[in-house]
């Protein structure tokens, strides 16, 4: 779902609120500079409160672990979650698949994330709708199967 659209010197944004499976809500913010590439950032979780080690070596290993994503933090100690698709390769495809990995990853990683997301929480809130964009997520599925979970694992409350 778009929620904003911005453009300036060339460069156009897209704000968007996009569901995993199991992490629904996710705000993806594509900026794209037609000369060079499109970036996608996810708004990955609130500010960092705990203790700075942990959190960035977790971080830290997540960027090992997974191809094709990177994790950072904001200057506002926000951990964000992005991924890049050059000029030259960017299409409806490339764009989709950057977008359910995405997602992908964030449903993936949703319980080591639960200090972040939903502090005190023993488990993560089980979804009460199917995801608004679960065409985007099967499309996809095939490519990114080592990331999403099988259907029939994803609780529907």
């Amino acid at each position: 779902m778009a929620i904003d659209r911005g453009e300036r010197d060339g460069v156009t944004s897209w704000d968007l609120s996009l569901d995993g499976r199991r992490r629904h809500d996710i705000r993806v913010t594509l900026i794209l500079d037609p000369a060079l590439a499109m970036v996608a950032w996810v708004h990955y979780a609130p500010p960092i409160n705990d203790s700075f080690r942990v959190s960035y070596r977790k971080l830290l290993r997540w960027n090992d672990e997974l191809p094709f994503v990177k994790f950072a933090v904001a200057a506002d100690e926000r951990p964000v979650l992005t991924s890049e698709l050059a000029a030259a390769e960017l299409d409806h495809e490339a764009l989709g698949l950057m977008l359910a990995r995405l997602l992908g990853v964030c449903d993936l990683l949703l319980d080591d994330s639960l200090v972040w997301l939903h502090p005190g929480a023993k488990r993560a809130p089980v979804p009460v709708r199917p995801p608004r964009n679960e065409a985007l997520l099967d499309r996809y599925a095939g490519a990114l199967a080592e990331l999403l979970p099988p259907t029939a694992d994803v609780p529907v409350a």
